[in-house]
């Protein structure tokens, strides 16, 4: 009897595989700035976002700086695992240079999204004073792209329950949605990851995807087509799998 060597498939089914440029760029970005933080907390002041200097003291570069700057070691670790796990096949599909700038279009119209809070009746003079800080509005934009091109693919919550991406970013975006209806405090920071995920939606429907992308993703979709054919191997599935993308 013939015998094989037993190999183990485990690192290859966890996570989407090695760390793309872009991605690779920005989790080093921001552990840098977590680490001169940590050394010098005035960072924190300085680059996190502030509607009241926003506004009052022309900080303009708050809406971009404060996606770097993270709370604590948990909250930059899932952030930067999250950006890892949602990214890498955005980037692959997109190329660095979009990815980037539909990173930083999520990130800063979350900030925005923050400052035009501040000026809502009621909310608005607390959110105004409150100091906004970490990635998440971005990664928000992330996971909501991830569930418009991918959105039968599970993701496990707490990793025990299996629920489709594109139903685990529609519960995220009814937690932050009711989180920033309630009461002081707790809906600043929920308000930021709405706006992430609201920005990261009008961008991509404005139909803004990279043309050279798009002609790479259908010419790759003909060849496997073709060779399928040539081969006599047919793909199951519902009949409209081919075209659900995002346009």
């Amino acid at each position: 009897m013939a015998r094989y060597p037993a190999t183990s498939t485990f690192a290859y089914s966890f996570g989407p595989g090695p760390v793309t440029p872009a991605i690779k760029a920005l989790i080093a970005a921001n552990v840098a700035a977590f680490l001169v933080a940590l050394v010098v907390p005035a960072v924190t002041r300085f680059l996190g976002l502030r509607p009241a200097d926003v506004i009052g003291q022309l900080y303009l570069w708050q809406p971009l700086t404060y996606m770097f700057l993270h709370g604590g070691i948990f909250h930059i670790l899932f952030n930067m695992l999250a950006l890892w796990m949602f990214g890498v096949e955005l980037e692959r599909m997109w190329g660095s240079r979009y990815f980037l700038k539909f990173y930083f279009v999520a990130g800063v119209g979350a900030a925005l999204t923050t400052l035009a809070v501040s000026f809502v009746p009621g909310l608005g003079n607390e959110v105004y004073y409150a100091l906004t800080i970490g990635a998440s509005g971005a990664v928000y934009g992330v996971l909501l792209a991830y569930a418009l091109y991918f959105p039968h693919r599970p993701i496990y919550m707490y990793f025990v329950f299996p629920i489709p991406a594109k139903y685990f970013v529609m519960i995220l975006g009814a937690i932050s949605l009711l989180a920033s209806m309630g009461g002081p405090g707790g809906g600043i920071a929920h308000t930021t990851h709405l706006g992430g995920l609201v920005a990261a939606y009008l961008y991509l429907k404005g139909g803004r995807i990279h043309l050279l992308s798009e002609i790479k993703y259908r010419y790759l979709k003909w060849r496997i087509n073709r060779m399928r054919r040539k081969f006599d191997v047919y793909s199951g599935g519902r009949a409209d799998d081919v075209d659900r993308r995002v346009h």
